[in-house]
């Protein structure tokens, strides 16, 4: 038998002891650093930011301005979001946001701890680099950490995670998570996202969709699918792949959402109108009220235009100016550049030049690349190749041709513009002329459509409120309805013959006015010169009223007396109006008498639908509103219903075939402003032509022609399937010899004629009144 080995034994004790030793130290030192790591934890909690921007969210809302039928218009704010409650975030819109943030989200405590192991494993072994934040780390982070890559950061972000969820629910987390998160664009929340990426409700949205959307908090702007279509489809289809294997799809439904056509919205900025105008003005006024709070407290404010008012308006507008330009010379192309030869480096030069003449509309910026007579072809910022013949070149027909001179010559490396007609283009230009338009509601004010300018982005001058033009002849029938409450009637003769006037009668220097035509027709009732826009009438009109008398007349209609001087002039609208002013005005001849204040805003919510304010407008029949005699508007209305019949305004009554409009054409001297104020009982609407820089718009281009064709365009929209009109004859008024009158004032009481004038036979008279007149 073999003796014990001692020192076999010995050794062994001492390894067994070094090892125990060795365990104990480690064991104590993991307690030490555990300790070390809970004093520091607990030095720190009491320091950690309070969570009350959690528990009590509320996020920066922008300013959003609707139209009447809730179609957004406008949105005002650094941060673009829609607030949208967890209950309200469809189940396909979360489950792909978990399968690529995180998809242990319910199990984990703030902190997934087999996440960290997993990513590490993951890292280690050489495959591509993956993160283990949670999406509760995500929201301490985004609310209450910087971006630092530190230590001392990630503790505070753990601890943080971890105090949140002792505060806040899973489903509060995901739903902080899921409107405050920035997804490019400048959204803020998925519900923005949906809007800004896809033009849909974020309830509305399908599961490639959202899987699209899940990808952006990670980059938005590498997963951006407007600016990175490729990558953000790559990141999608993983997307994909990860919620089918995580059974929260089923393969059939991933089979179809890998495969759908996505249709990514290319212009964020576009809104379901061009109401660019109006959302603006509305801006204005709700900072007036609620100042730095307008954008970031979730206000929602309604206007009161209508979306088929607008575009109805925004169209008519636009093709009322293009015309006028199809009619006057061709300025030639907007810029030139020299194009190299390779077309790789030709058109870098093409992004970077036509990036300086942004497109307006339909109205698009092309660079020339060949040009003769009979053809040019062009490509677009868009990279279309175009190709324009024929009838297209009309335009620049004689810009094309060798002899043309250098600076106009469309040649090659020239900028042009470009429209496109059903399948053909066209050479256009962009026009310097500019126009405004505004409807309302005779009856309230209530503003239906409001277009200030031809193009926002290029002049944010509001044409409709801002600009003081002289009216013409437009003004006109305030003259008149001023004359019928002294005695004058519809009636009345007055000689249509040259006057003349001293300067102390015009207030400025001798004066000799005449007609538009210069041409006299003698003798005529004052119905007649109003129908022909007769500018002796009016002025003989003032001169027997007088003109102070005229000018606080015109007053009760809301015109300003210090911009409208008390001189003759006054009676061929020398004095200066706006559009939306011209609105209210004339809706009195249209409801009876009563002075309505055109209003843009109906109320104003906060972003829980809370109403702040409420529109309180004035209406007609109120008697306090009263501003003119129920008669007085009857015979207006009567005589303005004969401009549009067979008067200056007859292309209206051709072409919309109603017996219920009425409206006055208004040219100023040199045909430097153009316009057509006209309405149906219940809609008014008001169409302006001018240069901002007032000039001659050119030979014979008067309201008729210009103004009256938007004025025409918009009305057979938004007239449509509205009943026809009748106005009933007011108490006192009564009809003789074929017009006309106050009870007060009939044949033989009133005054028949101003100096001496005499009036022709009643045949004399129909024959005139049948003659059309569509010069002024």
């Amino acid at each position: 038998m073999t003796p014990p080995n001692n020192a076999s034994t010995g050794k062994a004790k001492s390894s067994k002891n070094l090892l125990l030793m060795a365990l104990a130290s480690l064991v104590g030192l993991v307690l030490v650093v555990v300790l070390l790591v809970v004093f520091g934890l607990a030095l720190a909690y009491p320091s950690l930011p309070s969570l009350d921007t959690l528990t009590d969210y509320r996020p920066k809302m922008p300013l959003r301005i609707y139209s009447a039928d809730n179609v957004l218009i406008g949105e005002f704010g650094e941060e673009r979001r829609n607030l949208v409650r967890f209950k309200d975030i469809p189940d396909v819109m979360k489950k792909a946001v978990l399968a690529i943030e995180d998809d242990r989200f319910y199990e984990h405590g703030g902190v997934d701890y087999w996440g960290i192991l997993r990513a590490a494993l993951h890292n280690a072994t050489g495959g591509a680099r993956q993160g283990a934040s949670t999406i509760t780390q995500q929201v301490a982070r985004n609310f209450f950490l910087s971006s630092e890559q530190t230590l001392k950061r990630k503790a505070y972000e753990a601890l943080l995670a971890w105090k949140i969820e002792q505060n806040l629910t899973k489903d509060q987390i995901l739903e902080v998570y899921m409107n405050q998160i920035y997804l490019g664009q400048r959204a803020y929340g998925f519900a923005s996202a949906a809007q800004i990426y896809f033009g849909k409700n974020l309830k509305d949205i399908s599961i490639a969709e959202a899987a699209m959307l899940a990808g952006l908090p990670k980059a938005p702007s590498a997963y951006n699918p407007v600016v990175n279509p490729k990558r953000a489809k790559t990141r999608q289809q993983y997307i994909l792949q990860r919620m089918a294997q995580l059974g929260y799809i089923t393969p059939a439904q991933f089979e179809q959402a890998k495969n759908e056509q996505l249709k990514v919205k290319t212009d964020s900025s576009e809104f379901g109108v061009h109401a660019e105008y109006v959302a603006e003005m509305a801006r204005q006024l709700v900072y007036e009220q609620f100042k730095e709070d307008t954008y970031t407290r979730g206000l929602n404010v309604f206007t009161t235009i209508t979306k088929a008012d607008q575009d109805a308006a925004y169209l008519a507008l636009r093709k009322g100016v293009m015309d006028y330009e199809r009619r006057h010379a061709y300025r030639g192309p907007e810029a030139y550049v020299d194009l190299p030869k390779s077309r790789s480096e030709a058109d870098e030069v093409i992004e970077t030049e036509l990036a300086e003449h942004p497109d307006s509309d339909g109205i698009v910026a092309a660079m020339v690349l060949s040009a003769s007579p009979s053809k040019v072809t062009a490509v677009t910022a868009s990279g279309e190749e175009i190709t324009i013949t024929g009838a297209g070149l009309e335009m620049a027909k004689a810009w094309l041709s060798e002899k043309a001179a250098p600076n106009r010559r469309v040649r090659r490396g020239a900028v042009i513009r470009v429209m496109q007609e059903e399948k053909d283009w066209l050479i256009t230009q962009m026009p310097e002329i500019e126009s405004a338009f505004v409807a309302a509601s005779t009856e309230d004010g209530a503003i239906r459509a409001m277009v200030g300018g031809f193009d926002y982005n290029r002049n944010k001058f509001n044409h409709v409120t801002q600009a003081w033009r002289q009216p013409g002849s437009s003004f006109k029938p305030f003259i008149y309805s001023a004359s019928l409450e002294r005695g004058l009637s519809p009636a009345t003769v007055i000689n249509d013959a040259p006057i003349s006037f001293d300067a102390g009668q015009t207030g400025g220097q001798a004066w000799e006015p005449k007609n538009y035509d210069g041409k006299y027709e003698g003798p005529m009732t004052m119905r007649r010169g109003l129908t022909k826009s007769k500018n002796m009438i009016s002025i003989r009109i003032l001169h027997k009223i007088g003109a102070k008398y005229g000018q606080e007349y015109a007053t009760r209609f809301g015109f300003e007396a210090d911009k409208n001087p008390p001189y003759l002039t006054l009676a061929l609208g020398a004095g200066a109006v706006t559009p939306l002013q011209m609105a209210g005005a004339y809706s009195v001849f249209a409801n009876g008498g009563y002075k309505v204040t055109p209003y843009l805003i109906s109320k104003v919510t906060d972003a829980n639908g809370r109403v702040l304010s409420q529109a309180a407008p004035d209406r007609a029949g109120v008697e306090s509103n009263r501003v003119i005699d129920e008669r007085n508007a009857f015979l207006m209305d009567s005589m303005l219903r004969d401009v549009a019949r067979y008067g200056t305004a007859a292309k209206a009554q051709q072409i919309l075939k109603r017996p219920d409009l009425a409206g006055k054409t208004g040219t100023t001297n040199d045909s430097v402003d153009a316009w057509f104020a006209g309405y149906q009982a219940k809609l008014v609407g008001i169409a302006w032509i001018g240069y901002d820089q007032p000039k001659n718009l050119g030979n014979r281009e008067t309201g008729g022609g210009l103004a009256l064709p938007i004025w025409i365009n918009y009305m057979q929209k938004a007239l449509k399937n509205i009943p026809i009109e009748e106005r009933p004859v007011p108490d006192g008024i009564i009809m003789a010899n074929g017009d006309y009158y106050y009870a007060e004032n009939p044949p033989g009481v009133g005054v028949e004629s101003l100096e001496g004038a005499t009036r022709g036979t009643p045949e004399e008279e129909k024959a005139r009144d049948a003659v059309k007149n569509e010069l002024f």
